[in-house]
């Protein structure tokens, strides 16, 4: 109980700092990202006090800055920040193309002051990292910053991360990992398994992986694994762009959320680099093909997906198809609207495994009938627990259906033979008949027709820039 009191009396302190700043212009996104910068350096001064050694060089420490105040202040940060951002490990990862965000030097001060008043290296690692988590949750809620796009539920990831369940002796990726909710799941799931040194080192320091391609979210995703005692040394999280790896990694377990849409303007064509892709501007289908490619014979998947994956033709379809002949794609998960911070399309997520071909498709389909919002109904681990029982991990082969077409037409678990598989236009299974009630506050409404208006509006300057001065 003391930890949960400590723990709200830090949160409350990291938010009343975060509202001060929000009324000088400085956004949720760069108060975290520079407090993330400020709270390592000071954990490296209590480490360096402890007689383990500093993993920064003289004149870039915490004590180089703590004392000073003004412009001598803000320019000691921006020396720090452009140091160490050219440092190898995870000083390196971390300060990945760091800059500073907090220009006025009394600003800067009070994110420095609130940090200077914890004692935060010997904090336990599920303690301190639980803060951090809870301040990436806050951010992934700030609609403005759009930060929902890196931030997972964390409910979801649970339920995931238990299904597919990975052991501690196997290797974890995620190409498209945010802030490493996926990563760090995987790691809680994993380190009781055993208490074997060597096993738990091997957890800790080479088990996982995650790459991004903003810098800012690297940032986030290396601290949030670093707070939670993994990979101290050398950060498992890469800035890169996944879609363009031609490495040969490979690993047992891939989890993901990649995503949607096309890829931006100006980044390499995916096919350029991978001309074993099947050629697609989706981000998703090229993600799809992505994680085919990176797990091992016999390794698992557990990958959140738009229908779009499920239902589109062309280069989409010959990518399903691949799917379908090469992995047995088990069990698909049909999820609700309102459960991501970003206002995004509908999802599944897609369970399969590699080296043999797909038969029967288990579909759980919580999305019929379901509606949660973020505000007044959001979606928690006890909403999934019955999917979870229904999946039966480690006894697939004893799933036994909800569904029956005589005596329970809307059950919510049902199998879908290989001759329907087969038989079927695309992998979109609907069957239930029931009534969807819309229970968003008018509050609630308003903010997603506003997102819609957004989106239009976005699409319109897109279709303007795109036919210049054609004539229409």
């Amino acid at each position: 109980m003391a930890n949960q009191k400590s723990e709200a009396a830090l949160l409350k302190k990291v938010w009343d700092i975060a509202n001060v700043l929000a009324a000088a212009g400085v956004g949720f996104t760069d108060y975290i990202t520079q407090l993330t910068y400020i709270l390592f350096l000071k954990m490296d001064s209590e480490k360096e006090e402890l007689g383990l050694g500093s993993s920064i060089p003289e004149g870039y420490k915490w004590e180089d800055l703590v004392d000073l105040s003004g412009t001598d202040l803000v320019e000691k940060y921006e020396e720090i920040l452009k140091e160490l951002s050219e440092s190898e490990g995870i000083i390196g990862t971390i300060f990945t193309r760091a800059t500073n965000k907090i220009d006025k030097p009394v600003m800067l001060a009070k994110v420095i002051e609130m940090v200077s008043s914890e004692q935060w290296y010997m904090m336990e690692g599920d303690f301190k990292g639980a803060i951090y988590e809870g301040i990436l949750e806050k951010n992934g809620q700030d609609k403005k910053s759009g930060a929902g796009q890196y931030f997972t539920p964390r409910v979801l990831i649970q339920a995931i991360v238990e299904v597919v369940n990975p052991k501690i002796d196997e290797t974890v990726a995620d190409p498209a990992c945010g802030t490493g909710g996926f990563l760090l799941a995987a790691y809680d799931h994993m380190k009781g398994q055993s208490k074997d040194i060597e096993k738990q080192k091997f957890l800790k320091n080479h088990a996982l992986f995650g790459a991004d391609n903003t810098a800012l979210v690297v940032t986030l995703a290396s601290m949030n694994l670093y707070l939670h005692d993994i990979g101290v040394n050398k950060s498992p999280i890469a800035y890169q762009d996944s879609l363009i790896d031609t490495s040969d990694k490979m690993y047992k377990v891939v989890l993901a959320n990649p995503p949607f849409g096309t890829r931006p303007q100006g980044s390499v064509e995916v096919a350029a680099n991978r001309p074993e892709f099947v050629k697609t501007s989706d981000n998703q289908v090229n993600f799809l093909q992505h994680i085919m490619s990176i797990v091992k014979t016999g390794g698992r998947v557990g990958v959140v997906l738009p229908d779009s994956v499920l239902t589109d033709t062309g280069a989409t379809a010959q990518v399903r198809e691949k799917l379908l002949k090469d992995f047995n794609l088990h069990t698909i998960l049909r999820l609700p609207t309102g459960i991501f911070y970003a206002n995004g399309v509908k999802t599944n997520v897609l369970f399969f495994e590699k080296g043999e071909s797909t038969k029967n498709i288990w579909v759980y389909d919580y999305r019929t009938g379901i509606k949660h919002t973020m505000a007044t109904k959001p979606m928690t681990r006890a909403h999934l627990q019955d999917f979870v029982d229904c999946y039966k991990t480690g006894a697939i082969q004893d799933r036994k259906a909800t569904y029956d077409k005589d005596t329970n037409p809307n059950g919510r678990w049902r199998c879908f033979t290989e001759e329907e598989v087969k038989n079927a236009d695309n992998l979109d299974f609907k069957w239930l008949d029931l009534e969807e009630k819309d229970e968003r506050t008018i509050a609630e409404i308003l903010d997603d027709m506003q997102v819609e208006s957004d989106g239009i509006a976005e699409a319109v300057s897109m279709l303007k820039n795109l036919l210049g001065g054609i004539e229409i």
